[in-house]
């Protein structure tokens, strides 16, 4: 049986988190495609004081139509002061 989108992105923060030790800091995206569900997750890579200075990745994370994480890879990195323009 299919989840809601809102479930798979949970599975994804949480398997992520589990698999790389770290942080969650945010979700960025969620898109479906013939290869499952791709969602993007920010992770705090490294912690700093201020923390404007930490380091975040973005990873996606690839999950079938039930949830089961079938891959993930970190796409980004960047401080967490600095902010991402798309045209």
């Amino acid at each position: 049986m299919a989840k809601d989108v809102g479930a798979l992105i949970e599975q994804a923060r949480e398997g992520l988190s589990k698999l790389t030790g770290l942080k969650l800091s945010s979700t960025v995206e969620a898109t479906k495609d013939e290869k499952g569900w791709h969602i993007s997750v920010e992770m705090v890579e490294k912690q700093s004081i201020p923390d404007q200075m930490d380091i975040l990745a973005t990873y996606e994370v690839l999950l079938d139509e039930e949830g089961n994480l079938l891959s993930f890879e970190r796409k980004s990195m960047r401080k967490r002061m600095e902010t991402e323009v798309k045209a």
